[in-house]
């Protein structure tokens, strides 16, 4: 293998497919990624691996002869990163050796790999389902929900994202057990053709974990928003494909829990509210309640139309706010986690946001107002102790 690439786009490269390189491997070669460069193409394809997660991208090179190796991460990384980005680097490596040398202006290294068949082969999904995706409606149903995804690595299914197509649109939900968050999206298929051929496609629900999703959503925040994005399941494993980059992603095992039996049919109360001083509210209540568990009170006054926002941090101090709201109930006090309430509003894309409660013990809902977005987040209360 003897090639000639930018130093640039070789540590942009890196950077990427590193990501999906595991910090504790449980074999040598996928602390490694692979470089493979094809002399017909005149592209380096660049593969980073962790047997759940797979990041792959390719570069421009001037190709001498192909060939392919894998190198550690890290340390590969770290060198190309700290060269000179005004000259090109010149990567060599003999057929049968397991070392790459590495010329650029300032000097040459020689850095020892592992041959490329020992790296396993990308799950790059032959059958199964295909759909063709808009790539800002796919990047909205992983931001929106993937933030209510939970860390607990002992819930399993809950540290992924449920994604459901019912053969017209995408639903996305993610819970902790807290707070639920469902966005529904019926314009996420490119064009109109893929719609009409998505009446033929088999219907799916597949979790898919959070740590590769949020890959995925870098991923789609450096993609051509004018190109779909090539979707591809089959078998527990799941494919993204642009026009220079792949992932694949692996699915958690396990159904999903039916979420939507926790929303509630009808509620008692409903108020109405702007979001940004609701959220401006909570922001400055909470540097108070972040000093004590995290607690804050809503209070609503039906006559006055207002609503409370209290917190008591107990030997450092209280704090409270006002808020005008339109509202339909009796009056009730509920407390939640301010930060669960400050993490869902802020996916919300609406300027009114209403939330609906019942008892100050049962799910309340926040939903947005007069917005063509489906979105509904529900949080449990905090029980108050008087």
């Amino acid at each position: 293998m003897k090639l000639n690439c930018s130093q640039s786009e070789l540590n942009a490269a890196l950077q990427l497919v590193s990501r999906a390189v595991s910090s504790r491997p449980t074999h040598p070669v996928l602390a490694n990624v692979l470089l493979a460069a094809d002399e017909v193409t005149g592209k380096l394809r660049l593969t980073g691996f962790d047997l759940s997660l797979g990041i792959q991208t390719s570069i421009p090179a001037s190709i001498e002869s192909s060939g392919a190796i894998t190198l550690p991460a890290k340390l590969f990384g770290e060198i190309v990163s700290k060269l000179s980005n005004d000259s090109p680097i010149i990567l060599t490596s003999d057929e049968n050796s397991q070392q790459v040398e590495l010329t650029s202006k300032s000097g040459t290294y020689q850095v020892r790999g592992m041959i490329a068949d020992d790296f396993p082969d990308l799950p790059l999904v032959e059958s199964g389902t295909s759909l063709k995706l808009n790539p800002l409606s796919l990047s909205s149903s992983i931001k929106s929900t993937l933030f209510a995804s939970s860390t607990d690595d002992a819930k399993q299914l809950l540290t992924g994202v449920n994604l459901t197509f019912d053969g017209y649109g995408i639903e996305s939900a993610a819970t902790d057990g807290h707070r639920l968050a469902i966005l529904n999206l019926s314009n996420i298929l490119s064009d109109s053709n893929e719609k009409n051929l998505s009446n033929d496609i088999d219907k799916f629900s597949i979790t898919l974990p959070s740590k590769s999703l949020r890959e995925v959503e870098k991923f789609l925040s450096t993609c051509d928003i004018s190109q779909p994005i090539n979707f591809f399941i089959d078998k527990g494993q799941v494919v993204f494909i642009s026009l220079d980059e792949i992932i694949t992603i692996r699915a958690l095992d396990g159904n999903y829990p039916n979420y939507l039996q926790l929303l509630p049919e009808k509620f008692s109360n409903v108020l109405e509210f702007d979001r940004k001083d609701f959220i401006a509210s909570l922001e400055r209540i909470g540097v108070l309640a972040d000093q004590h568990n995290n607690v804050i009170k809503i209070t609503s006054d039906s006559a006055a139309n207002l609503i409370k926002i209290t917190t008591d941090a107990q030997d450092i101090g209280t704090g409270s706010e006002s808020l005008p709201v339109s509202f339909k109930g009796e009056s009730f006090q509920i407390a939640f986690n301010v930060r669960y309430l400050l993490d869902g509003l802020k996916v919300i894309d609406s300027n009114i946001i209403r939330l609906s409660c019942n008892a100050p013990t049962t799910p309340a809902v926040f939903s947005p107002v007069n917005s063509d977005i489906n979105f509904t987040y529900l949080v449990m209360p905090i029980q108050i102790r008087n």
